[in-house]
């Protein structure tokens, strides 16, 4: 184990049964005009976390992804329990595409153009409110910049 990684366990706390990391910013973010409570991944570590290790999540929730520049950024599953829908967003908060992730698996689901941002929703969360390429989430200037 590197020090990194015994770096990441030492400052970890168990909540529930799962290793849980210190409580990410929250944003309002609006999308048509539904209502989402985003944690924010604005730092590496955050970034590289994500949503592992969590049972559920809120209908309401969700986590955004702040990266440091626009890129064809790419997701994925490593030790996530949580079906999820990610929206890769560009810098003035349209959708460029959505992926549907399964839970538990490493396959990389990338964004179609350069993005600045990822939202990811409990899967279908997106198609079931009709929002596809070209809607606009609403609020990512109150969230942290990227570090």
């Amino acid at each position: 184990m590197n020090k990194t990684m015994i770096g990441l366990l030492a400052t970890t706390t168990f909540a529930t049964g799962a290793l849980a990391q210190a409580p990410m910013p929250v944003v309002e973010l609006t999308a048509g005009f539904h209502r989402i409570e985003a944690e924010v991944a604005a730092t590496d570590q955050n970034r590289q976390v994500g949503l592992m290790n969590r049972k559920a999540m809120p209908p309401q929730r969700g986590m955004l992804f702040v990266f440091t520049e626009p890129r064809t950024h790419c997701m994925w599953m490593r030790n996530t329990h949580i079906p999820l829908s990610v929206a890769f967003l560009d810098e003035s908060g349209a959708v460029l595409n959505i992926e549907d992730m399964q839970p538990q698996t490493d396959n990389s689901h990338c964004a179609r153009k350069p993005a600045r941002y990822a939202l990811e929703m409990n899967l279908g969360w997106f198609a079931q409110r009709g929002l596809g390429p070209g809607a606009r989430v609403g609020g990512l200037e109150r969230a942290p910049r990227p570090q």
